[in-house]
């Protein structure tokens, strides 16, 4: 044995390859408290506990649940993606299904909410009509020989009260789309709509199509108003401009038009009923005849309908 030199039989200073038993006279080294160090892993640390293949590490520990000491568990449930967004389409046949039943119960119950507001516009609008009529008189007027001949103030009259008529039709509309929204119309809720020379437009033109298939043997024009039936409820609800809502109609009745036709058929026969006592049902049968159309055209479009 050298001293403070190179010890040719013990050339590793003292200690042993891992795992081997010390050479030589040198005694093996102490670590703190007298015991042997413990074995050194890649990097100087100890390996890690067990059986475990180089490079790998236990598991960490586990706590409550299986979940890892000091961690959190995933938020509570199991909600599912939600669903892509799709564009409506604006116009496009709806899939909804109307009851006949359900649109004419929808629309008493809406009507017997808010009754005395109904009848009441009701009345205004036949009110303008008569005044109109009164200020500028009929379109034709008779000579003492009973030749009728045109009467340029009668013809300027009727022009306004076609006008107003569509605003007034329109201003129904709009009270049965608040409904339909679940509010209760006030009067100035009737008249709550801005696109006014679109409502003008596709009314003329559906005014003018009808009349012309009226004109040829009435059943063409029955087609036209059928089919163009939720012109203006596109209009006021999605302010489609007036081509436009009246193809969208034109598609939404086409493609529906078996229950359709037995809903309007249904109001018909209301209103026919209505006429009978001297006209007064019509201040129900029409109020009611306009919700239930628009419950129609809420339904089938898939768009909301509050509950009654």
């Amino acid at each position: 044995m050298t001293t403070g030199g190179y010890d040719p039989n013990n050339p590793t200073g003292g200690q042993a390859p891992y795992g081997q038993p010390p050479q030589g006279n040198n005694p093996p080294p102490q670590g703190p408290g007298g015991y042997p160090p413990p074995p050194q892993g890649p990097g100087g640390y100890p390996p890690p506990p067990g059986n475990n293949p180089p490079g790998s590490y236990p598991p960490p520990p586990q706590g409550a649940g299986g979940y890892p000491q000091g961690g959190y568990p995933p938020p509570p449930g199991n909600y599912p993606p939600p669903p892509p967004f799709q564009q409506p389409q604006q116009g496009g046949p709806g899939s909804g299904q109307i009851s006949v039943g359900d649109a004419v119960s929808y629309a008493w119950k809406k009507f017997g909410e808010n009754a005395l507001v109904w009848v009441g516009i009701s009345v205004i609008a036949l009110l303008i009509s008569v005044v109109i009529q009164l200020i500028f008189g009929s379109s034709f007027t008779a000579d003492a020989s009973g030749d009728l001949s045109f009467s340029a103030l009668g013809l300027i009259g009727m022009f306004v009260s076609t006008i107003v008529g569509y605003l007034i039709n329109a201003a129904f509309i709009r009270g049965a789309l608040h409904e339909i929204d679940g509010n209760k119309p006030a009067f100035g809720s009737f008249f709550q709509f801005t696109n006014v020379a679109a409502i003008v437009i596709a009314s003329l033109i559906v005014g003018v199509a009808t009349t012309i298939g009226f004109f040829l043997f009435l059943i063409p024009g029955l087609i036209v108003a059928f089919l163009t039936w939720f012109t203006l409820p596109f209009i006021i609800d999605q302010n489609q401009e007036p081509i436009d809502a009246i193809k969208s109609s034109f598609n939404l009745v086409k493609n529906n038009a078996g229950p359709l036709l037995l809903l309007a058929l249904t109001f018909v026969g209301l209103n026919i009923l209505g006429a009978i006592p001297c006209g007064l049902g019509l201040f129900v049968t029409i109020p009611m005849t306009l919700i239930g159309s628009t419950y129609a055209y809420r339904v089938l479009t898939q768009r909301y309908v509050s509950a009654v």
